[in-house]
């Protein structure tokens, strides 16, 4: 299967250089005829210019020239197409650019779909971006589109409100949803079409009222976050907590010298022995990172959980460590992505 233009570009020409050799050798050696004869024939047959021919053709010759012909017109038929197409994309940017995240995306699987690329949905894409966690972008304002479409960010024009969108989104194929819209009423319509369309897909949706966290909520939305309150509690806490908020804020930094925590699946850590515990890990003297938190197969967090805590499969355990105690980490335990 052919995957790009260009290699449909490059087989377009050696189909045509081979016609042409094949058509000249066969002039030559089955019709007779002389070297510039045989070119000649060959180019006033693979044009159809209908000019005359160069001498009478009898027999195997005719056979040649019919087959020749049939073959030529599909060959140049479908160079010509590809060549015209190749050129126009050379000739376009945007279209060579929009036909390159096209193919972006038809790869992505247990990616993230983030609905709207405002404030929010920018945020969103420069984190994910950071942890290496493959996205997809829905915006409908066009102007957005084209400004960010080249500059790698896997984008689609359209209403993330409309289920083919969606679907070229592969939200079928999608782990997470993300819906940042400004306005709630939107992000609840997009939460009810993701919920029936992918039952399994995890999904967190923007609020700007109190009053739309309920619905949101009932509507399928397993995380519902409201970022005015949490900007407020934020702005407080640097008023009564200072320390403790810059202590919290250093934990997401990512990069040398900063401290990161990590959601890893269990199964990683205990490398599929059963009957782990976080004892039986000895993380922190392997890595130097600490656990500082499990979640257990239900979902049930577990703060500072005893060294004796039984590691269940399907449960995940947080991680608390430098940037560079991290990487150790997932060198380690051959841990590709910061989190699943």
């Amino acid at each position: 299967m052919v995957s790009t233009l260009k290699d449909r570009f490059y087989i377009a020409l050696s189909l045509l250089v081979s016609v042409f050799l094949i058509g000249v050798l066969g002039f030559r050696f089955i019709a007779d005829y002389s070297w510039l004869n045989a070119i000649y024939m060959t180019i006033i047959t693979l044009s159809t210019v209908g000019y005359g021919e160069a001498q009478p053709l009898e027999g195997e010759a005719k056979v040649f020239a019919i087959i020749l012909i049939l073959a030529s017109l599909a060959i140049i038929g479908f160079s010509i197409s590809v060549i015209t197409e190749y050129i126009l994309e050379r000739s376009n940017p945007k279209l060579r650019q929009k036909k390159r995240m096209h193919k972006i995306i038809s790869t992505l699987e247990d990616h993230v779909i983030i609905c709207g690329y405002g404030r929010n949905g920018k945020e969103v894409a420069r984190k994910l971006k950071t942890h290496n966690k493959p996205f997809v972008v829905i915006e409908h304002i066009k102007e957005i589109v084209e400004r960010y479409q080249g500059l790698d960010v896997p984008i689609i024009h359209g209403n993330a409100i409309d289920d083919e969108v969606l679907k070229d989104a592969k939200i079928y194929k999608a782990k997470y949803l993300i819906s940042a819209l400004p306005e709630d009423a939107d992000n609840l319509f997009i939460v009810l079409s993701a919920r029936q369309m992918n039952k399994d897909l995890k999904i967190i949706s923007r609020a700007s009222k109190p009053s739309s966290y309920r619905k949101l909520r009932l509507a399928g939305a397993d995380n519902v976050i409201m970022p005015d309150k949490i900007g407020g509690d934020h702005m407080a806490s640097l008023v009564v907590v200072p320390d403790l908020v810059e202590f919290l804020d250093n934990l997401s930094l990512v990069g040398k010298g900063s401290v990161n925590i990590e959601e890893l699946p269990s199964e990683k850590l205990t490398l599929g022995k059963a009957n782990q515990s976080i004892l039986d890990l000895n993380v922190r003297a392997l890595t130097g990172c600490t656990i500082i938190g499990y979640k257990n197969p239900d979902g049930k967090y577990t703060v500072n959980p005893a060294a004796k805590q039984q590691l269940e499969p399907d449960s995940k355990v947080i991680v608390l460590g430098s940037a560079d105690q991290i990487e150790k980490l997932n060198k380690l335990y051959h841990i590709s992505a910061s989190f699943d």
